[in-house]
């Protein structure tokens, strides 16, 4: 049986790219209704791919809800939103500041509509301030709160990895929403729930300002994997294979008979946990060549038969190949999706040993047109309303 503890809420989410969507997305994936509103005939500027309007970017932050497409700017639109609005639990919009009062959805408007609803606001850089009105994408807020320098590497400085920020910020937001849908139990009014990727990053940056503020250390892209003693290795098939060795000596110790040097920890950059994190790049000269003489999975056998912590760095295809993987469910899908079989990872949590082992495909831009404006000629019921 599929959990859906947010069962009964209505949201109501006018995002654009990844921020807005992925906050609608965590609310759908825990059972909320999300209806997604869209601009007639482009829908989400992210649908666009190789002259289609469903591309593998849209599909990942929009599963499990509906769209309908509304141009607030047409009276009757407005009108069909607002009818919208008077049974919604949650609207969500991620708008650069000015936007959603000239569409005339801004908050003061729609809460007068229905002072029940939370409304949740994502911006680049927060509604006030100097840099206010900065457009703000992935690679901006990373760097803009100090959390990009973390991940370059100073010897061949590139941007590497996942849109963090976006998706961060989507989260963080989905987390405001909830905790004022909980006091709303209790007060019988929305809030106004905001955040920006600026904002957001810093707090998932808290580590470093941490250690800024308490320590007066300013951290560096090398500074977690050195005290943690994490390590990544080739092999002698070319795959790759990561180590965190933390500080339990016997992690070390098994390590030491695992690369068939029992005596290596009587080396003076091996002596001490303090030791190997000053001399983090001759224990990495001494181990990559060792690494290199076996296959990943000879190291894995051995290092795991050993305790010894470590992990193949595996793509995206053998993870899913894993038996880890397939006795947890990860894989779920929606066989009647638009485009043909839907697969997607499904969310993390379960309630009470319950998956979310279900899944919705992404809609087609205003796949629920007409469904969702005839729900709303006659009285709504069923709306969990706190």
């Amino acid at each position: 049986m599929t959990a859906r503890p947010l069962a009964g809420v209505t949201v109501l989410e006018m995002g654009t790219f990844i921020t807005g969507p992925a906050a609608g997305m965590l609310l759908a994936d825990l059972g909320a209704d999300v209806i997604k509103v869209e601009q007639p005939g482009t829908g989400d500027p992210f649908r666009s791919f190789k002259g289609e309007l469903y591309s593998p970017h849209f599909q990942t932050y929009n599963r499990n809800k509906r769209s309908i497409t509304i141009d607030p700017k047409k009276e009757s639109d407005l009108f069909v939103l607002d009818q919208l609005i008077e049974t919604a639990d949650v609207f969500i919009q991620n708008f650069r500041p000015g936007v959603a009062g000239r569409l005339k959805v801004d908050a003061e408007r729609l809460q007068a509509i229905n002072p029940r609803l939370v409304y949740a606001s994502i911006s680049g850089f927060g509604s006030e301030g100097p840099e206010r009105d900065r457009p703000a994408f992935d690679t901006v807020a990373q760097a803009a709160s100090g959390f990009l320098r973390l991940l370059v590497n100073p010897e061949h400085p590139r941007i590497v990895g996942p849109a963090i920020a976006d998706a961060m910020t989507g989260f963080y937001t989905a987390l405001g929403i909830l905790a004022a849908l909980n006091e709303r139990h209790v007060t019988g009014k929305g809030r106004v729930v905001e955040t920006s990727m600026f904002e957001a990053m810093c707090h998932f940056n808290l580590d470093d300002f941490t250690h800024l503020l308490s320590a007066d250390q300013v951290m560096g892209p090398y500074s977690r994997p050195h005290v943690s003693q994490s390590y990544v290795f080739q092999c002698a098939d070319g795959k790759w294979l990561a180590l965190h060795m933390s500080s339990p000596p016997k992690f070390w110790e098994n390590l030491a008979v695992a690369v068939g040097h029992p005596d290596m920890l009587s080396r003076p950059a091996f002596a001490s946990r303090e030791a190997r994190i000053a001399h983090y790049e001759d224990v990495v000269a001494f181990l990559a060549p060792i690494f290199a003489g076996q296959t990943r999975a000879q190291w894995t056998e051995t290092l795991t038969r050993l305790e010894v912590p470590n992990s193949p760095v595996y793509d995206t295809k053998e993870v899913l190949a894993t038996e880890q993987a397939k006795v947890l469910g990860l894989e779920v899908t929606d066989p009647d999706g638009p485009k043909g079989t839907f697969r997607t990872i499904r969310f993390p949590v379960s309630f009470d040993g319950a998956r979310m082992d279900s899944v919705t495909a992404p809609p087609l831009l205003g796949a629920d047109d007409a469904a969702i404006r005839r729900s709303i000629e006659r009285p709504v019921h069923g709306i969990a309303r706190g």
